[in-house]
């Protein structure tokens, strides 16, 4: 059980100063979270080391028919304001 005196070295640590009235609440409280700590202590179980997953599936679909490399390259290069060559012409802006 925590005592009076527990609670004023407490706040003491805590640089914090306590009326009467606040060190019993406190001591109260602390008795709840030592007995809800005690608690999980005693229901146990096991500490799980491997992560929880389920069966892994790649959702992505498959891809069946791929573009041929380059069929829009010459559209694309169309709708360009400026081009040289093969590539996009922009202003320089550094």
């Amino acid at each position: 059980m925590i005592g009076k005196n527990d609670i004023e070295n407490l706040s003491k640590l805590a640089r914090i100063e306590l009326d009467e009235e606040e060190k019993k609440s406190l001591a109260e409280d602390i008795e709840k979270i030592l007995s809800f700590v005690e608690q999980i202590k005693e229901a146990g179980g096991e500490i799980q080391t491997e992560p929880a997953v389920g069966k892994l599936r790649n959702i992505m679909r498959e891809d069946k028919n791929p573009h041929k490399k380059g069929i829009h390259t010459e559209e694309l290069l169309e709708t360009a304001p400026e081009r040289e060559g093969a590539y996009i012409k922009v202003q320089k802006i550094l």
